[in-house]
């Protein structure tokens, strides 16, 4: 990786983060982020900086470019010797602050920067150190995507606010999909649930384990969710997948069962690292994916006459024929596209 002159800018003072504001805003520009991103740098080197000011008295940030084999963007550094930060998932969390403020700082910087990492301490060498990137994505992808999706979701019966949610985002030869439960119903439910969509819609095309600790990190001041990722290589005829929670996935047409491992628990309430898994992918399979709104004990026997309608319609017979009348339902079917 390639980086540039690194720019120090000490920061004790109200006045120094508005030096360090614009020289982030100048160099976002420079790398060639578009406006709405370069101020969302500039926001999150505001929050640092008055972290720095608020935590440790005093502090640096370090701003640079920083470029690899594919692609440039920008790398934060924030340096100081406070006296550390004791739980720093709790630090993360939107919507807790030590000092009477909003608290939403780290968590700010957790949902807007690609890349994130802290390591503080607080009795030997106290201090804190963060670093987080930023890449200029370039929204492309392959116009001959071998994947048809289909979607079929509706809030629980007579609530207007939906506690489930997904995304579906394509870019190069890939294409990532992910299923989301907040826990419960309602409105808290929902908002758990677009909290993480909002994450996993920023940052999908990380690592599959920086996307569930990034979301559990967003979450932490909700109620939490369950969640499930596939991510289609379809250059490399791959599917990674991972999950935490209830969320149901079957691949239908296997010759052999692909069976899926499963984390038990709620993201956003201290959740275990979810089991990422590789398998084969061939175009006539078709994966299902849907919250625990739908039964589980179901066949695909039983539906086995739509799977020659596009994903869409599957999804809809399945919605219709399992969802339960007391929880928010979803599904999402992938079909591969035959030749």
């Amino acid at each position: 990786m390639t980086k540039t002159t690194p720019q120090r800018i000490q920061v004790s003072h109200s006045s120094d983060s508005s030096v360090a504001r614009q020289a982030a805003k100048e160099l976002a520009q420079a790398i060639g982020f578009e406006p709405i991103q370069c101020e969302e740098i500039v926001l999150v080197v505001s929050e640092l900086a008055t972290n720095l000011l608020q935590h440790a008295k005093e502090g640096t940030l370090v701003l640079m470019q920083i470029e690899d084999r594919i692609r440039r963007g920008i790398q934060i550094e924030s340096i100081d010797r406070g006296c550390g930060i004791p739980d720093i998932e709790l630090a993360i969390a939107d919507g807790f602050s030590s000092v009477g403020n909003l608290g939403h700082g780290l968590g700010t910087v957790n949902r807007l920067m690609d890349e994130f990492y802290i390591t503080s301490q607080t009795s030997v060498n106290p201090g804190t150190y963060i670093l987080c990137k930023r890449w200029l994505r370039q929204e492309t992808f392959s116009r001959d995507c071998p994947l048809e999706f289909g979607v079929a979701s509706r809030p629980y019966p007579g609530m207007t606010l939906n506690g489930d949610a997904f995304t579906i985002k394509r870019w190069e030869q890939s294409t990532l999909v992910a299923v989301i439960d907040g826990l419960g119903h309602g409105q808290y439910a929902h908002r758990a649930a677009r909290t993480a969509q909002d994450y996993i819609n920023r940052h999908y095309d990380q690592p599959i384990p920086e996307l569930f600790r990034g979301v559990g990190r967003a979450c932490r001041a909700t109620r939490g969710v369950v969640m499930a990722i596939a991510r289609f290589d379809w250059g490399q005829s791959k599917l990674t997948f991972a999950s935490v929670g209830n969320i149901e996935a079957r691949v239908i047409n296997s010759p052999t069962p692909v069976r899926f491992l499963i984390r038990r628990g709620i993201i956003g309430n201290n959740a275990p690292s979810p089991n990422v898994t590789e398998h084969p992918w061939r175009n006539h399979y078709i994966l299902i994916l849907h919250t625990d709104g739908l039964v589980t004990h179901w066949q695909w026997d039983s539906f086995s006459q739509f799977g020659h309608l596009s994903a869409t319609r599957i999804a809809q017979e399945l919605l219709r024929s399992l969802a339960k009348d007391n929880d928010d339902a979803t599904v999402i079917v992938v079909k591969g596209v035959l030749p």
